[in-house]
């Protein structure tokens, strides 16, 4: 049964590193994915972690480690997998907006490539024709995931090739004699109904008979993990359970096989991160306990853009009076972590951990207010590794360049 990392591990790590520090459990990680495997064990699927979510590499070490394959959602997160030692037949590569200049580059990488646009579509049929297999991202209209800024299939979003140009993408497919060998739909994130991946199946039935060299159907990620006690999660064993019912059918149907592939970000990573601040400072008026802590949104973002709640601990004091604070940070705008948050006595020095920071924290930080970025830690096998050290001052100086 995994635990997850204690107080006094998480505090010892705060005085060796100084704070912030993003501290990440490589055990986390390892048992997320081993729940999936266990799983999907009946199944035909296979799992591509969307980098997007933490892209250090000593992470991605970790993740080829254990035998999971990679997303990246730009030219340099796919070049980040191979300097890491992925193989290009273990990398994905979907993202969106891009020019083409950056597909061609994907291609001479030999990953696997899904394409978001016509005009992409278009690009790709005259450079390579028949010669290079490719994937279809499609917007499906579905509403999904836990806030509208995460939600990518909704009928305004600006991802994938939307459902009602079929037409055209098949006239495309024709024209330059695509070899389509998958079809790409990812509603959202934070997804804890099941049934919204099966619609994404539903979906996938009715388009198959257009794309009759497709190999792969991939429902993208967003798997809902908890961010406090009795948060609904996604039912894995149930989404195991139903996309095996479903390909199942397809074969039956069809009489080949198909692979499900699906890209857990949030879902590996998220709960297997910690950021560790220290309390600056305590105000308190007007009936509000202030926590003031040397982070803010320059290092972790999701509670001012999303809402998004995150657990936090006073980890130096585990066993004092409990009193509500709100916890701020450092940076001139308003960046509240928590508010009224029933804490353990909140002191000047005390370490507060702020739990769930493994996913699009670190990797959504900033120099703003020209502030350091923190320094990142990995605990592999109990024992705490740098990973990255904390900005200095020439990190600010280090790509500007004086006029003469």
């Amino acid at each position: 049964m995994y635990k997850e990392l204690s107080a006094e591990t998480l505090s010892k790590i705060a005085n060796t590193y100084g704070t912030p520090v993003y501290v990440y459990d490589t055990d986390k990680i390892s048992h997320q994915f081993e729940q999936l495997n266990k799983e999907f064990a009946k199944t035909n699927t296979r799992f591509f972690y969307a980098s997007k979510a933490l892209t250090n590499i000593n992470i991605l070490q970790h993740i080829l480690n254990i035998g999971c394959n990679v997303d990246c959602s730009s030219i340099n997160e796919a070049k980040l997998a191979i300097h890491t030692g992925f193989e290009p037949t273990n990398i994905l590569y979907t993202s969106n907006g891009i020019d083409f200049s950056e597909i061609e580059e994907a291609a001479a990488l030999g990953v696997h490539i899904n394409i978001d646009s016509l005009s992409n579509l278009e690009k790709f049929g005259k450079k390579f024709g028949h010669s290079y297999p490719v994937g279809i991202r499609l917007r499906p209209n579905i509403m999904a995931g836990g806030n509208l800024k995460i939600s990518t299939g909704h009928q305004s979003s600006k991802f994938g090739i939307p459902i009602e140009q079929l037409n055209e993408i098949l006239q495309l497919v024709k024209k330059y004699n695509l070899y389509i060998r998958g079809l790409h739909i990812h509603t959202g994130s934070e997804i804890k109904d099941v049934a919204v991946f099966m619609k994404v199946a539903d979906i996938f039935v009715d388009l198959i008979p257009h794309f009759p060299e497709v190999s792969f159907l991939d429902l993208g990620g967003g798997f809902k993990v908890a961010y406090k006690e009795k948060d609904p999660t996604t039912d894995i064993a149930e989404l195991a359970h139903e996309i095996n019912i479903f390909l199942t059918g397809l074969e039956k149907t069809h009489l080949r096989q198909f692979e499900c592939w699906f890209e857990p970000g949030k879902y590996l990573v998220s709960e297997a991160g910690y950021l560790v601040t220290k309390v600056n400072v305590l105000k308190d008026f007007n009936n509000i306990a202030f926590a003031g802590v040397d982070s803010g949104l320059n290092h972790l973002i999701r509670p001012m853009m999303y809402d998004a709640y995150h657990r936090i601990e006073n980890i130096s004091n585990t066993s004092g009076n409990k009193k509500n604070y709100t916890i701020t940070g450092n940076i001139c705008e308003t960046d509240t972590f928590g508010s009224d948050r029933l804490l353990h006595e909140v002191r000047e020095g005390d370490f507060l951990a702020i739990y769930n920071a493994g996913a699009y924290g670190f990797e959504m930080s900033s120099n703003y207010n020209a502030r350091f970025k923190p320094a990142e830690v990995m605990v592999k096998e109990g024992i705490p590794q740098l990973i990255r050290k904390r900005d200095v001052f020439a990190d600010l100086l280090r790509n500007q360049t004086p006029l003469i």
